[in-house]
């Protein structure tokens, strides 16, 4: 009977390894049911990663106001902020797609992006194709004279971005997209047919996912703007039975779960559940926290102040909590309509790239532990790969001194800083609730490896 236990508690704690993260694809065929989709195993590079840039970049980046939804706050919802905004600075007669031919992208150096992206210390990157607006950054034939070649840059905006990443990186490429337009005719047409009809899906949703995927051979596919109806209008399970067993991409790419009302969180490949989701615990499934340095908009906007970026501590800290519960972070950011990285965008980039550099060995690659947070000391969050144990600290300890509940000392036990050439001294807790009690170095200027969130790595612990 203890050995019944032992064995439930043990598989308990590695859950998340049980949901076949690591292997490869099998051959299939997959029958275009959520059964046999959601049986084909996620492509192991995608959980290895950890963690990816997320770009979201249309004609919205124009206005560069308050949200990349700007088109819908101002004529669906009649939002009086972006009434009295377009009311204040364009002519009466100005209607949103006046805005495509200002979406220039005249300074866009995909070369730029690629290194910046690789900088960050990123392992995958995801650029929108087309957003909910209908405007797609590529020279779709199912989207004539919306597209960022015949109108606006007159370039490929993701095959230059693909080939830059390709060519100077091993960064692995995926693409955004929006199965449905706010105010495409055919959409609008289907919606008041209360979908019985399915005019949009067939003549532009379908062939576009089948454009994207056979043109530009992405790694991942964001999809996005599933929630108006069910995934029966979508065909969604018709798609990914085609993506797995046809398709050029079919042994590596990776999908999320938003493919049609009800099934996000359900179906698909990983899990994102929501927007910034963030659960806190262990997952059973392999999921994203998809997020923003901008607190509030995915898209570029003019209107913001430095309060509204995410600083490097809460970067670290989202991080932190999302590797350790099994996550992957997918951290997004917005180019300007004229190609441009702002500062604080590519500071944040290079920030978290160098935090990385030094501290990557216990997020790459890495696994959930049996506890994913201290039980003593708040703000330490667990990671393990291989037989060691890493411990994220995202706040110095007072008077150098960590005390840890959760991690059992043996005589061989092991502490070091990475980043910190000696090993740390520890000794046994000599306190209720506390396991182990570390020692930290001190240290000052150039010694000092990262200015925010250490990790430990502790050998021969339980």
């Amino acid at each position: 009977m203890e050995l019944y236990v032992i064995l439930i508690l043990c598989l308990t704690a590695l859950s998340v390894k049980s949901e076949n993260i690591k292997k490869t694809p099998k051959q299939g065929p997959y029958l275009p049911n959520w059964d046999s989709i959601d049986s084909r195993p996620l492509p192991g590079w995608y959980d290895q990663a950890k963690f990816g840039i997320f770009m979201h970049w249309g004609v919205y980046s124009v206005p560069a106001f308050g949200t990349e939804w700007f088109w819908h706050k101002w004529k669906a919802d009649k939002n009086p902020r972006f009434v009295e905004f377009m009311k204040e600075n364009y002519p009466p007669n100005f209607q949103y797609p006046d805005f495509g031919s200002q979406f220039t992208a005249e300074m866009f150096d995909a070369n730029h992006f690629a290194d910046v992206i690789q900088a960050s210390g990123a392992q995958y990157v995801v650029l929108t194709s087309k957003h909910h607006e209908g405007f797609t950054n590529y020279a779709s034939n199912f989207s004539w004279n919306w597209n960022s070649v015949d109108i606006g840059p007159s370039r490929d905006l993701v095959g230059e971005m693909a080939e830059a990443v390709r060519s100077r990186t091993d960064i692995k490429f995926g693409l955004y997209y929006s199965l449905f337009e706010w105010f495409h005719p055919l959409y609008l047409k289907d919606a008041a047919n209360n979908f019985s009809t399915q005019d949009y899906m067939k003549m532009v949703m379908k062939p576009q996912l089948h454009e994207i995927v056979n043109k530009y051979k992405p790694h991942l596919i964001w999809s996005d703007g599933d929630w108006m109806c069910p995934d029966t209008y979508w065909e969604s399970t018709d798609f990914l039975a085609w993506l797995f067993n046809e398709s050029p991409v079919k042994d590596y790419v990776v999908v999320n779960d938003r493919w049609g009302q009800g099934d996000s969180c359900h179906h698909g490949g990983y899990y994102t559940c929501s927007d910034r989701y963030n659960p806190g615990v262990l997952q059973k499934h392999k999921w994203e926290n998809a997020m923003t340095i901008d607190k509030t908009s995915w898209g570029y906007r003019r209107d913001t102040s430095y309060k509204d970026f995410l600083t490097m501590d809460e970067i670290t800290q989202t991080l932190a909590e999302t590797i350790s519960c099994g996550g992957n972070m997918l951290m997004n950011f917005g180019p300007t309509h004229d190609g441009r990285i702002i500062p604080i965008f590519e500071e944040r980039l290079r920030q978290i790239g160098a935090w990385l550099k030094v501290n990557g060995e216990g997020i790459y690659a890495s696994h959930p532990w049996t506890s994913q947070n201290d039980t003593f000391t708040p703000g330490v969050w667990y990671t393990t790969k291989n037989t060691s144990v890493y411990a994220i600290v995202l706040d110095w300890p007072e008077n150098n001194t960590l005390n840890l509940g959760v991690p059992v000392t043996s005589e061989t036990t092991t502490v070091h800083m990475l980043g910190v050439s000696t090993a740390l001294q520890w000794s046994k807790g000599s306190q209720s609730g506390v396991s182990m009690t570390i020692q930290f170095p001190v240290l000052a200027g150039p010694q000092t490896a990262c200015d925010y969130a250490w990790v430990l790595k502790m050998d021969n612990v339980n």
